[in-house]
């Protein structure tokens, strides 16, 4: 069973200011759209294909660079474009933010967590919040396209919020300004969503 590009759940000039229309388009419809169809070439024909995209990843033989670097990209995709939204973002509160709060004092203090993973993440990669059973949280980054469901990568727990930092995400509007761009995601991130997430991998 194939790959499908998800379906976006806005237009593509959705999250301007914050997010340009055209990096949005070429985002999905050339970079996620590429990580798909090379994603389900390198499972057609073996014993992965059939499987989620979270039993391949976290069973990952992370020398498999096809779907290693593929099917991160395809999963890291799909969640960056449903961590964001336009409209009802819902806020940070409840349990989620009782975590945050607990781990790292204040939410002011987790955004300049999250946004100094981003930030020195040298090259290309993400940075993510993720969450341990028992319900902890925690923020990370990683180079590439890896993430923290694959065996041995720094946050080793179920990632809730994730953030591109591949130049591709912003340079047409940010050119080498990431930090502007990190400070921008803060606007539209759709807590609502980041919330299910976290109640669901507690």
């Amino acid at each position: 069973m194939a790959f499908d590009l998800p379906k976006l759940q806005y237009a593509y000039d959705a999250l301007e200011p914050n997010i340009d229309a055209r990096t949005m388009e070429i985002h999905y419809t050339k970079h996620h759209q590429g990580y798909t169809n090379k994603l389900n070439a390198a499972i057609e024909g073996t014993d992965l294909d059939g499987k989620s995209i979270e039993d391949i990843l976290t069973n990952l033989d992370m020398d498999n660079k096809g779907v290693r670097n593929n099917g991160g990209g395809f999963y890291n995709h799909s969640l960056f474009w449903e961590v964001m939204n336009p409209e009802g973002k819902g806020r940070l509160s409840g349990d989620l933010k009782d975590a945050i709060e607990a781990e790292f004092g204040s939410v002011d203090a987790f955004k300049d967590a999250f946004s100094k993973a981003a930030a020195t993440q040298f090259g290309s990669g993400w940075a993510w919040l993720c969450v341990h059973k028992g319900g902890k949280v925690e923020v990370c980054s990683t180079p590439n396209q890896d993430n923290p469901l694959m065996p041995g990568v720094t946050c080793q727990g179920t990632p809730i919020l994730g953030l591109d930092v591949w130049e591709h995400a912003y340079y047409l509007n940010y050119q080498n300004r990431r930090p502007d761009y990190i400070e921008a995601f803060f606007n539209v991130i759709n807590w609502n969503e980041v919330e299910r997430r976290y109640a669901e991998a507690k």
